[in-house]
Formats: C-alpha cells, sequence, structure tokens
C-alpha cells in the first residue's frame, strides 16, 4: 500500500506575513508537518506545495521529502485545497497511491501517531474518507440567526436554542490537523467530504 502526505503551504499570508517560516517553539512552523509526516510508519511518500522558493528550500530537510512548484493562481487568499492536491496529484504518478493525507502547516501539535492512528482507523473500515475533529463547547443546534425581517430565529428551528444537550445529537468541528481520503475517490469529485467520511477526534 502506498501513501502520499502532502502539506501545502503558500508564501502569502495576511493574518501572520509568511507564517509557514515563522518560528514556532525553534522550529519553522512548516517543519512540524513534515516531521510528522516523515515520523509516520504508514505514509510512504511526502510532497511539500508551495508557489514559495524559501518555503520550499525550508522544507527540504531530508530526502524523502519531494517538492512541487504551486502555479501563482493557485496561491490566492481566496484559492480553495482541492485545487492544490489537484494539481499536485496530476503532478505525479498518483494511480500507485491509496491513500492521500492533507497535512496543514498551521497545526504543528500533530504528531505522527496521530496521523498513524487515522490512517489506521480509515483502513480498517469502509469508508473512503476521514476528518479529524473535536468537540464544541457551544452546540451550534443552539445558536440563532437573523432572518430577513430582522428578527431572531433558531437556526435550525425555534426548539433547539432552548433544549437540554442532552437531547441534542453530538456535534464537531473539523480541527484542521488531518484530512485522509482515497486517492481514487478524490481524483471522482475533487472533495475531501464524501458520503462515506468518519472521524478522528483530537
Amino acid at each position: 500500500m502506498k501513501v502520499l502526505a502532502v502539506i501545502p503551504a503558500r508564501g502569502g499570508s495576511k493574518g501572520i506575513p509568511r507564517k509557514n517560516l515563522v518560528n514556532f517553539k525553534g522550529k519553522p512552523l512548516i517543519h512540524w508537518s513534515v516531521l510528522a509526516a516523515l515520523g509516520s510508519k504508514i505514509i510512504t511518500d511526502v510532497f511539500v506545495s508551495s508557489d514559495d522558493d524559501d518555503i520550499l528550500q525550508t522544507a527540504s530537510i531530508d530526502d524523502r521529502v519531494k517538492l512541487i512548484k504551486r502555479p501563482k493562481e493557485l496561491a490566492q487568499d481566496n484559492s480553495k485545497t482541492e485545487p492544490v492536491l489537484t494539481h499536485v496529484l496530476k503532478s505525479i504518478n498518483h494511480q500507485e497511491f491509496d491513500y492521500m493525507v492533507l497535512l496543514q502547516p498551521t497545526s504543528p501539535l500533530r504528531t505522527s501517531n496521530d496521523i498513524d492512528k487515522a490512517l489506521k482507523k480509515l483502513i480498517a473500515s469502509e469508508a473512503n474518507s476521514l476528518i479529524s475533529v473535536c468537540k464544541i463547547d457551544h452546540h451550534p443546534y443552539k445558536s440563532f440567526k437573523i432572518n430577513t425581517k430582522g428578527y431572531l430565529e433558531g437556526i435550525i428551528n425555534n426548539d433547539f436554542p432552548f433544549s437540554p444537550r442532552q437531547e441534542l445529537p453530538k456535534t464537531y468541528r473539523a480541527n484542521g490537523a488531518i484530512y485522509i481520503i482515497r486517492v481514487k475517490d478524490f481524483i471522482k469529485k475533487n472533495v475531501l467530504l464524501t458520503d462515506k467520511t468518519i472521524h478522528f477526534v483530537m
């Protein structure tokens, strides 16, 4: 079985300028994701995609790291992740890979062990994708929105905001650390959330 990890790291960032090169606990931010991928016992190939030569050079800490220069049009503020993944797959012989793992550099606390646990969970299941999540402190069903007339109403209905938490379904949010999908399934629809996506709680 072959598993590729993709670490997307564009040069532009308005929130924290050149954030992927910023020092985090003694290392450039991107190093943490590269090291986590290299430390995995299941990932076989590691790719870093960037439009920035400094980032690519910084990420090249091991001969096993393969660098892919990303086109500028895929590195804008409004650029989505899926086209970046598609570009990576088109740049390599993607048919030889079974799974693709997306590791965003902005999750430096995710470990090799986290990645391998998530991969094992997906491989042992009948699902075709996995997203790492965390529990939500405030249940979203208890939230309100403003309708077209300017009045409050429940996001789902007007009963849920006043229902006991125990009666509401469990909800999670993606924590951005790990996304895994079968390569053949991603090629079909270019999405990470499929109709058979399982979760990995972190």
